[in-house]
C-alpha cells in the first residue's frame, strides 16, 4: 500500500520501460498525470524527439506549477532518474508548499527492454540507454530523501509494482469534513480560572477529577472547541490550562493549533536548549511540581499538534499567527513557521520587538481567518480575518469566536497577570486602520458569485465607468455597503391612450404563479438609501465613520444627498430617534439598520435636469404657442382655411401644457424658500402651479446645498435633446451652493405634504418615504414579506410625531398644525392576481392615483424572494407610471396614436435581465454585509450594481 497526501507532487522514477506510464494510467486520474513525452509531442510533434527535451520539460514544468498552485494532485511521468532533474521537481514543490513523493519502479533490465521491443516508437532503442539509466536509478536511490522527497516508496520488480496499490492520504490540516459549530478560543497564557468563566459563558459543562481539577468540558449542543495555541507561559496556572485543554482534544470536543510558545515549550521537554523567557521560565517552574508522567503527556501532545486547520467546507482557517490564502492547506516548513511566528519587516519598534508584517491588510481570501498571536484591546474583522488575541495575561479579556454565527464572547481578566512589553494598540494584523479596499478589487472583467442566480460576469468597460463615478464622486467607501437595482416596467399595454397599465403588471405576476402581489405608491421623487445607525459611536466602530457622522444617505448610483455634513446629520438622527421611539432598536436587535427609501421632493436632486432639460420645453412652448395660436385664430377670423391647423397646434399647446403640469408636481419649497434667486411659491408674480395645500411661512434660511443633479429612473428623459446615460449627472456639474436660479418657466408649487416641524432647519419641505429595511446587525431582512416591512415602517412613520412633540417641547415652540414630519408613509393596497375583482380594485386604485399628478405604483410579490418553477427569480417588482407622468418620460406628444403605435416596441428583455442581475448583486451584497464579511467583498457586489448600470439600455424604460 502506497500512501500519498492527497495534495502533492508525485515523481514517478524508473528507467524507459520500467511500467510509469501504466503504473500512472492505473492509479491516477488521466488529468492529473503530465508525462514528458506528451510535452516533446506538443513542442515538437514528436515524442520521440530527444533534441526537443529542453522545451518539453519548460512546458512540463510550467503545466506543473499551475496544478500545485491550484491544489491539484500532480504526477509527473518521466524517467527521473538524474539528480538535477528531481532537483527542479522538488524546487516547484517546495515552492507551492507541497509533499514531494517518489515511486521508484526498479524493474530489472531484460525487463524494460522486452517493453520496449513491443512498441514501435522504440523497438530501435539501444540496450545501453536502459543499463545506463538503471546505472544512475542505483546511484539515486540512497539520497532520495537527502534531495528533500518526503516519502519514497520502492517497488521491486514487476510483482510489487503489479500488486501495488495507491491510497491517498488526507493532510493533518485538512478537517474540511467538519463543519461545527465551532467556538474558537483565542490566547490563554496560563490563565485557567479565565478560561473556565469563558467556557461556561459559551454553555460548555466542566467535567473535573478527584482533585477538583478540570480535566474536559463538553457542550450540551455538540460544539466544539477550537484553541488557536499560546496555551502556556506568563500565566498562572499554565498545567492547569494544559489539562483542561488536553482533556478537551482527548475526548473529542475540542481541536487545538500551536502556538509560539508552545512550539518553544516543546523544544525545552525534548531536552533542546531554549531561552527561558517571555513567560517561559514561570511555566517551567508550574511543570516541575507536576509529575513525570503528566509532562510526558504534555510532550506528546505538543509534537502531535498540526500548525493550522482548515475547516467547514474550507470556508474557516484556524491558526496562531495568521495564514495567508496561498498557504491554507498546504505542509512545508515555511508554512508552519508562518503559522506560528507570522511575518515580520525586519524592523524594531521602539520597544526592542519585532514589526509584523500586516498580512491581513491585503487578504483577499473566501476562507475566514481566525488567530490571536499579536495581543489588541479588541477583536476586529479586516478582510475576513480576525485576532483573538484580546490580551487576558495582560489585564484585557479572553475573547471567542462563535462560528458560523460571528458573535464574540468574552470575559475579562481577573488581574494584570503579566506586564506587556508595551501597550495594547491594533498594530496586529486584522486590526481596525487597515487598508480596506484595493484597486485590484474591481479592476477588468469580473466574475462575482450570488447565491441567487449563480456567477455574474462584470464586463471590463463597464468596470470602468463605475471606477469612473466611484472614485469621483462616491461617498466613503465604508458608508456605502448596498446600491438598489434598475426596476423594469410592466409589460406594454394595449389600452388606448396608455404605454403602461397595471393589468399587465397583474396578468405577468399570475404568469410567473405569483397569486398575491402588494401595489405600493410611487413617490415623487428620487430613490435613496439610509444608513442608519443608534448614535456617532456606532456609525464609527461598526462603519468607519469620521466623528460626529451618524451614518449616510446617498443616491442609487453612491452620491451624497447633500454637501452639508450637517443637513444629512440631523436627517439621520430624527429617523434614528423615530427607530428608537417605535421599540425596533430593541425589537430587531441592531444598533443600525439600511432603508431604501424616496427622498422627495424630486427637485431636490434633479434640478440640473428640470433646468436644462424640462424647464427649457416649458419655456419654448410657452414662448412659441401663444403667438402660433393668435395668429392662426386671426388668419381664421379673416376667412383663411386654417382649421386643421389650428386644431393641431391646440393639441400641441395642450400637450405642452400637461407636460408642463407634469414635472412642476415634483417641485416644491425646500428650506423655507424656494431656491436662490428663483421664485418663491407665495410670491403672486410666480407663474401659477397645480393647486395644493400652502405651506404657512418660514425663515429664510439657505437652500442646503446638494450634489449635481441625476436623473430619475437612473436615465435622463426624452422631451428636450438627446437621452443621457443611465446614471450620468445632466448639466455642468455639482451645484456649489444651493439649487441655482430656476427659470420661471419650471415653477414651484407648495410644499404638498404640509411643513416639517421645528427644530429640521434646512431640510423643511424635505420628505423621506422609507418602504424596505434591508438589512440590520447580523441579518439581511431582504427576504422579508413586504407587507411586515411596511408595517415596521409604519411604525417608524407613526412615532415621528411623538419624537417632534418631544423636540419642540424641549426648545419651546409648536408642532405646525397638520404638519406631518419629515417621514411619509407609503399607500398600499394587497390585490390578488386570480381574484377579478380584486383587479378591478388595483387598477381603480392606481387610476385614482394617477389621476391626482402621481407617479403611479410598484408592483411586488408579497412574499419576497420568489422562483419560477424552474428556479429562476422572479422579477421583484415592476414599475407602472401613470399617463401622465410618462410625458416628463416619453415626450409632451407621445399619447398620440401614432406615436403610441411606435413607442410599444420596446424590447424590455434586457432591462428585465438588468433589473433580475442587479437584484441579485444587491441581494449577496447585503447577505455580506450581515454576516459580517470585509468591506472588499460586499464592495465586489455594490461595485458590480454600479457597473451594471453602465450596460446600454434605453434609459426611458
Amino acid at each position: 500500500m502506497l500512501e500519498v497526501p492527497d495534495l502533492s507532487l508525485v515523481v514517478l522514477i524508473g528507467a524507459t520501460g520500467s511500467g510509469k506510464s501504466t503504473f500512472a494510467a492505473r492509479h491516477f486520474k488521466a488529468t492529473e498525470v503530465i508525462s514528458s513525452d506528451f510535452c516533446r509531442g506538443l513542442v515538437s510533434d514528436d515524442e520521440n524527439d530527444q533534441s526537443a527535451s529542453g522545451d518539453a520539460f519548460d512546458v512540463l514544468h510550467f503545466i506543473v506549477g499551475k496544478r500545485l498552485a491550484a491544489g491539484r494532485l500532480t504526477v509527473v511521468d518521466a524517467t527521473n532518474v538524474q539528480s538535477e532533474a528531481r532537483t527542479q521537481l522538488v524546487r516547484l514543490a517546495r515552492e507551492h508548499d507541497v509533499l514531494p513523493v517518489a515511486i521508484v519502479l526498479d524493474v530489472p533490465e531484460q525487463v524494460c527492454a522486452e517493453r520496449n521491443a513491443t512498441r514501435a516508437d522504440r523497438a530501435g532503442l539501444p540496450r545501453r540507454v536502459i543499463q545506463r539509466h538503471q546505472r544512475e536509478l542505483r546511484r539515486s536511490l540512497r539520497h532520495l530523501e537527502r534531495e528533500g522527497f518526503r516519502k519514497v516508496h520502492h517497488l521491486r520488480g514487476q510483482a510489487e509494482a503489479d500488486a501495488a496499490e495507491v491510497v491517498r492520504e488526507r493532510r493533518f490540516n485538512d478537517l474540511r469534513h467538519l463543519t461545527g459549530p465551532f467556538d474558537i478560543i483565542g490566547d490563554i497564557h496560563g490563565c485557567r480560572s479565565e478560561l473556565e468563566s469563558l467556557l461556561g459563558r459559551l454553555g460548555y459543562v466542566p467535567v473535573r477529577d478527584g482533585l477538583g481539577r478540570a480535566v474536559d468540558a463538553a457542550h450540551p449542543e455538540g460544539r466544539t472547541a477550537v484553541f488557536v495555541g499560546d496555551l502556556v507561559d506568563r500565566g498562572p496556572d499554565s498545567p492547569g490550562v494544559l489539562r483542561l485543554v488536553m482533556g478537551m482534544v482527548g475526548a473529542g470536543h475540542a481541536l487545538c493549533v500551536p502556538g509560539n510558545h508552545e512550539n518553544k515549550l516543546g523544544r525545552y521537554l525534548k531536552g533542546r536548549k531554549v531561552q527561558h523567557t517571555h513567560g517561559l521560565a514561570e511555566t517551567i517552574e508550574q511543570l516541575e511540581k507536576e509529575d513525570a508522567a503528566f509532562r510526558d503527556e504534555v510532550g506528546a501532545f505538543l509534537h502531535g499538534l498540526v500548525s493550522h486547520y482548515v475547516l467547514d467546507g474550507g470556508g474557516l482557517v484556524v491558526c496562531h499567527a495568521g495564514l495567508p490564502e496561498k498557504y491554507h492547506g498546504r505542509t512545508s516548513g515555511r508554512v508552519r513557521s508562518f503559522a506560528l511566528y507570522g511575518d515580520t519587516t525586519g524592523e524594531t519598534d521602539e520597544f526592542g520587538l519585532p514589526v509584523r508584517y500586516p498580512w491581513a491588510e491585503d487578504y483577499r481570501g473566501r476562507a475566514a481567518v481566525v488567530y490571536g498571536h499579536t495581543p489588541t484591546p479588541r477583536a476586529t474583522w479586516l478582510n475576513n480575518t480576525i485576532c483573538l488575541d484580546t490580551g487576558c495575561v495582560f489585564g484585557g479579556r479572553m475573547t471567542a469566536l462563535r462560528w458560523p454565527e460571528r458573535e464574540l464572547v468574552d470575559v475579562p481578566a481577573e488581574r494584570v497577570w503579566y506586564e506587556p512589553a508595551k501597550p495594547l494598540a491594533t498594530e496586529a494584523p486584522g486590526g481596525a486602520d487597515g487598508r480596506p479596499l484595493d484597486l485590484d478589487d474591481v479592476a477588468g472583467r469580473r466574475i462575482v458569485e450570488t447565491r441567487s442566480m449563480g456567477r455574474l460576469a462584470v464586463k471590463e468597460e463597464n468596470a470602468a465607468a463605475a471606477l469612473e463615478v466611484m472614485s469621483r464622486f462616491a461617498i466613503d467607501p465604508r458608508l456605502l455597503p448596498y446600491l438598489p437595482p434598475t426596476m423594469a416596467p410592466c409589460a406594454t399595454s394595449q389600452e388606448d391612450g396608455y404605454l403602461e397599465h397595471p393589468a399587465e403588471a397583474f396578468a405577468g405576476y399570475r404568469a410567473d404563479g405569483v397569486r398575491e402581489v402588494v401595489c405600493e405608491e410611487k413617490h415623487m421623487g428620487s430613490r435613496a438609501v439610509a444608513l442608519v445607525c443608534r448614535d456617532e459611536t456606532v456609525a464609527a466602530e461598526r462603519f468607519g465613520a469620521p466623528k460626529g457622522v451618524p451614518g449616510a444617505l446617498y443616491t442609487r448610483t453612491g452620491r451624497p444627498f447633500f454637501d452639508d455634513r450637517e443637513a444629512t446629520g440631523t436627517l439621520l438622527r430624527r429617523v434614528a430617534a423615530c427607530v428608537a421611539e417605535a421599540g425596533l432598536w430593541e425589537e430587531l436587535e441592531t444598533d443600525w439598520l439600511l432603508l431604501d427609501a424616496e427622498l422627495m421632493p424630486w427637485s431636490l436632486k434633479a434640478t440640473g435636469l428640470l433646468r436644462k432639460q424640462y424647464a427649457a420645453v416649458g419655456a419654448a412652448s410657452g414662448a412659441a404657442f401663444p403667438g402660433v395660436l393668435g395668429a392662426l385664430e386671426a388668419a381664421a377670423g379673416r376667412g383663411v382655411e386654417v382649421g386643421p391647423l389650428l386644431q393641431r397646434q391646440r393639441d400641441r399647446a395642450a400637450d405642452a401644457a400637461a407636460f408642463t403640469a407634469a414635472y412642476r408636481r415634483y417641485c416644491w419649497r425646500v428650506g423655507g424658500r424656494a431656491t436662490p434667486d428663483g421664485p418663491d411659491a407665495s410670491d403672486p408674480s410666480a407663474p401659477s402651479a397645480p393647486s395644493a395645500p400652502s405651506a404657512p411661512s418660514a425663515p429664510s434660511d439657505p437652500v442646503v446645498p446638494l450634489q449635481a443633479a441625476e436623473a430619475v429612473d437612473g436615465g435622463a428623459l426624452a422631451g428636450a435633446g438627446a437621452p443621457a446615460r443611465a446614471g450620468a449627472a445632466p448639466g455642468s456639474g455639482p451645484v456649489p451652493k444651493g439649487l441655482g436660479p430656476v427659470p420661471e418657466e419650471l415653477g414651484l408649487v407648495p410644499d404638498r405634504l404640509g411643513p416639517v416641524p421645528k427644530g429640521l432647519g434646512a431640510l423643511e419641505g424635505v420628505r423621506l418615504a422609507p418602504f424596505q429595511i434591508l438589512a440590520v446587525q447580523g441579518r439581511s431582512l431582504a427576504g422579508l414579506a413586504h407587507t411586515e416591512q411596511l408595517a415596521l415602517i409604519d411604525r417608524i412613520v407613526a412615532a415621528e410625531s411623538t419624537v417632534s412633540g418631544k423636540q419642540d417641547g424641549a426648545s419651546g415652540g409648536g408642532r405646525a398644525a397638520g404638519g406631518t414630519g419629515l417621514l411619509a408613509t407609503t399607500r398600499r393596497i394587497i390585490v390578488d392576481t386570480e381574484d377579478e375583482a380584486s383587479v378591478a380594485a388595483g387598477i381603480r386604485w392606481w387610476l385614482e392615483l394617477t389621476a391626482d399628478g402621481g407617479e403611479g405604483m410598484v408592483v411586488k410579490p408579497v412574499e419576497a424572494l420568489i422562483r419560477q418553477p424552474d428556479g429562476r427569480l422572479v422579477q421583484p417588482g415592476v414599475k407602472c407610471r401613470g399617463r401622465e407622468y410618462l410625458r416628463i418620460i416619453y415626450g409632451p406628444e407621445y399619447t398620440r396614436p401614432e406615436n403610441l403605435k411606435r413607442l410599444r416596441i420596446r424590447h424590455l428583455g434586457h432591462k428585465r435581465s438588468l433589473a433580475l442581475r442587479e437584484y441579485a448583486l444587491g441581494l449577496e451584497a447585503l447577505d455580506r454585509l450581515a454576516e459580517g464579511e470585509p468591506l472588499w467583498r460586499v464592495h465586489e457586489a455594490v461595485f458590480g450594481v454600479l457597473a451594471l448600470e453602465s450596460e446600454p439600455v434605453d434609459p426611458r424604460l
